[in-house]
């Protein structure tokens, strides 16, 4: 693997029509008629892309933000050449959580439990020709309806690839076991997630609980999160088939050792990392990203109770299952587990 610089060389190469390999070629380098030199500056400019634009902002004086989100991305280059020893080749279907605004020119991976539903909300905004204005005004399931935002792997091989490299591309993450907990708890805790409870809680109680009722083998409501993890770390699991998106790692969701992300953001700083996206693409005066509930978020402190009927042995396992998204987004090992 070729250790990224500020010039990054990629090859994008289509193997058949279902494999793409995606290895593009950015360049940062401006001509001296484009630089902006001596003051500390954020400008949009007219018939600039968004990723012109940070591009041209990252040769200025820059912000705290603007050094941090560049300080994220350089980290994650360099975790992903010490950790990733070779490419692979990626199909149509890895790209499906990348959400297209050809208007905006904005590529977003989604992770589900990472206010991902606004951003899809606002997404719709910005992409909806007028027919929506409000995010909070879009209901939570219409904003995950297939058909309202395009997927980039509905595009052609030749449109993939100008789109990753021309084309400001965008993540947020969330420290992994509170993404994991929030996960268990709206999926299993709430009485409205049948479905969720059908298809997988059935599947977990019958494999993973001892003696299990038949109301339980048949509704699959009542999952603990101690059966839950056994049934994650469970090599069978994943033989079966691949983990739900909710609980999938974020590398294995957006492969960022694969795709350039231009901008990192985390849940931990989720306003003022969107309103910077927003500004970079021109579109704060288009639509403003909601203001979440704290009263309901899952916390740190909130995960480590789960974790205190979880023993070193399995806790050891499911840090060891996640241990790639801890180093790739600079999260730290939560002081409540114990791994020795």
């Amino acid at each position: 693997m070729i250790k990224p610089r500020v010039g990054r060389m990629f090859l994008a190469t289509c193997v058949g029509s279902f494999f793409i390999l995606i290895l593009y070629f950015q360049t940062i380098s401006r001509s001296a008629s484009e630089q902006i030199s001596g003051r500390n500056s954020f400008s949009v400019k007219s018939g600039r892309s968004p990723l012109q634009t940070l591009q041209e902002n990252d040769q200025l004086e820059q912000s705290a933000v603007q050094a941090t989100l560049q300080g994220r991305r350089e980290l994650l280059e360099e975790t992903c050449h010490t950790h990733t020893r070779k490419r692979r080749v990626l199909s149509p279907e890895d790209l499906r959580h990348l959400i297209v605004d050809d208007k905006h020119k904005l590529l977003y991976c989604y992770v589900p439990k990472v206010a991902c539903t606004n951003w899809k909300r606002v997404l719709m905004v910005l992409t909806g020709d007028g027919r929506y204005r409000e995010p909070l005004a879009i209901p939570a399931n219409e904003a995950h309806i297939a058909g309202n935002l395009r997927s980039l792997s509905e595009y052609s091989t030749a449109d993939i690839n100008k789109r990753l490299r021309t084309y400001l591309k965008f993540i947020f993450v969330r420290e992994p076991f509170e993404r994991l907990v929030s996960a268990y708890r709206n999926k299993f805790t709430r009485s409205y997630n049948t479905a969720f409870h059908k298809r997988y809680g059935t599947k977990i109680i019958r494999r993973h609980r001892a003696d299990p009722q038949a109301e339980a083998l048949e509704k699959g409501n009542d999952v603990s999160f101690e059966e839950f993890v056994y049934y994650l770390v469970d090599p069978q699991t994943q033989r079966e088939e691949p983990f739900n998106e909710h609980w999938e790692r974020v590398h294995s969701l957006c492969h960022p050792c694969l795709i350039h992300y231009d901008v990192v953001g985390k849940y931990e700083t989720l306003e003022q990392d969107s309103r910077y996206i927003l500004k970079l693409a021109g579109a704060e005066g288009e639509v403003k990203f909601p203001a979440t509930s704290k009263s309901t978020r899952t916390t740190g402190d909130m995960a480590a109770k789960f974790f205190d009927n979880i023993s070193p042995f399995y806790q050891k396992k499911l840090f060891n299952l996640y241990r790639m998204d801890f180093l790739l987004f600079n999260y730290s090992v939560p002081a409540y587990l114990k791994l020795r």
